[in-house]
């Protein structure tokens, strides 16, 4: 692998369920182009997120962290700028960093690590968006998640979310382009010649549920199936579905199942939406002359739970929302198979340490949460066996909540809830708590020392509360005066330019340069 570092190409969607997709078994949505992707890739069967929330989900993915170590709790949290990402790490090993589409970066650093960014962000990088653990009851003005995107579902023509993504997938296809010729270029000594790792980062298929009347055609809609589980009464959910419910406005009731009905054809209608985007990327590279020596992953940075047990969105630990899509495709480097053990989304930074033969692979500049993959992708061993934790930090919550995946066992802990234990292989839907039943007692004291030796809770506890004041104070500063500091913030790095441009001068000439100015 270090005589031929690949090609690096990272396809993120948005609230994208693993069960959701026919590569993992779902018997009703279209997706062709991913599925050519998983028929020869690697394809994960229990890929987890981090953090089952946009931005902290993001952030943990692309640090190897876990979001309760870079104080990145939730979607109004900053993403610290000295915390390494793995496009710092690639960068730094001689590869050409490119964003693509939605990251949901918080703070003044909207690159961390990415020498370019092809478009802007979809979502806001203030601190907006941050809870208020005291005021558990309360529901913020600008909580978007609400019932409206079921009761409103169905085809449409134009968003904001389409808009963006129609510009995502084409600047995305045109970079691929130019990486091609500044490759061409190279051989004159005019081009760039370096390994690239580009990230497209789509926002579909994130509410509102709605799509083009094309991909909403691509259904029929009486075929379109009910949730596996459907609505549980209010007063057998767990205290943290019922908190769900009140904050997205779900109410008590059942969700009438016309409804129900058109949010997920408008959903697989979105997931077949993205995967056009996807075939005309894959195209791309294909017509480039990239793809032999690219290795693509597919990924999502949480799912949704789009009705299952009657809850919709994400912020939830239970398999729709937690669980996410992973294939990695590269047949000149890896061969096809499944991979059973639960890995997460923290394990792909040091995965692309490996596969790009970083020198930091065995000493990163932090500690990393994740482990490599290349022994799975590689097909050398199947003992992997570790536990995979994801945290909840962010609305609807109020204590930290911890998701211990390891083996056939799912364990949720919250403080201030009673604890959750599932066998995913008995209970695939997640219907018995066994953590009360007689015989689990020693297998829920092992989970417990996992949470214990992962994050003091009460201290966790107390740094979330101090950091949600602080960041309501930083907003309500920002929204009276004229601008805040990302406002300023490049698309593109230009410390790359200026040094070029400024090392080969001496002391001498830059002080004259700089008095001639003044």
């Amino acid at each position: 692998m270090a005589e031929r570092r690949p090609n690096i190409l990272i396809i993120q969607a948005d609230q994208l369920a693993a069960p959701a997709l026919p590569c993992y078994g779902h018997p009703v949505t279209k997706a062709p182009y991913i599925d050519s992707l998983a028929e020869d890739g690697v394809i994960f069967d229990n890929a987890y997120c981090n953090n089952p929330l946009c931005a902290p989900s993001r952030f943990s993915m692309l640090s190897g962290q876990h979001t309760s170590k870079i104080g990145a709790y939730d979607n109004g949290a900053e993403f610290p700028a000295d915390i390494p990402t793995f496009a710092h790490y690639l960068r730094a090993n001689g590869y050409r960093t490119t964003l693509c589409g939605k990251m949901h970066f918080v703070g003044a650093d909207q690159l961390h690590g990415f020498e370019e960014r092809l478009t802007t962000d979809v979502y806001p990088a203030d601190h907006g968006w941050a809870p208020d653990w005291e005021r558990p009851d309360h529901r913020f003005d600008w909580w978007y998640h609400n019932m409206d995107s079921v009761y409103q579902a169905g085809p449409c023509e134009r968003t904001n979310q389409i808009d963006f993504d129609d510009e995502v997938g084409f600047l995305a296809e045109r970079h691929i382009y130019d990486l091609a010729r500044a490759k061409e270029k190279a051989k004159d000594g005019n081009g760039d010649d370096r390994p690239f790792c580009l990230t497209v980062s789509f926002t579909h298929p994130h509410d509102p549920y709605a799509c083009p009347k094309e991909h909403w055609d691509r259904y029929e809609h009486e075929k379109i199936d009910p949730p596996r589980v459907g609505h549980i009464a209010y007063d057998r959910c767990d205290p943290h579905s019922r908190r769900l419910r009140q904050a997205c406005k779900m109410g008590t009731g059942e969700i009438d199942g016309q409804d129900v009905r058109n949010a997920r054809h408008a959903y697989y209608g979105q997931i077949s939406y993205v995967d056009d985007k996807i075939g005309r990327i894959l195209k791309a590279l294909d017509h480039a002359g990239l793809r032999d020596n690219t290795v693509i992953i597919f990924t999502a940075d949480h799912g949704d739970m789009l009705g299952e047990r009657g809850l919709w969105y994400k912020m939830s630990f239970h398999e729709w929302s937690a669980r996410v899509p992973l294939i990695v495709s590269g047949p000149d480097f890896f061969q096809p198979r499944r991979i059973a053990a639960p890995v997460s989304l923290v394990d792909l930074l040091p995965t692309l340490l490996e596969l790009s033969a970083d020198p930091h692979v065995q000493n990163p500049a932090d500690g990393l949460d994740g482990k490599s993959l290349m022994p799975l992708l590689r097909g050398e061993t199947s003992d992997f066996e570790r536990p995979v934790i994801s945290e909840y930090l962010g609305e609807g919550a109020i204590a930290p909540m911890i998701m211990v995946r390891k083996g056939r066992y799912k364990y949720i802990h919250c403080p201030a809830d009673p604890a959750l234990l599932f066998d995913l292989e008995t209970d695939p839907d997640e219907l018995e708590n066994l953590a009360s039943k007689s015989g689990y007692h020693d297998t829920c004291l092992e989970f417990e020392t996992i949470v214990s030796q992962h994050q003091d809770l009460n201290a966790l506890h107390d740094r979330i509360l101090k950091s949600q004041k602080r960041r309501r104070l930083v907003f309500k500063a920002h929204m009276t005066g004229k601008h805040t500091s990302w406002d300023f913030q490049p698309t593109q790095d230009a410390s790359q330019k200026y040094m070029r441009n400024h090392l080969d001068l001496n002391v001498v000439e830059r002080c004259a340069r700089i008095a001639s100015r003044t």
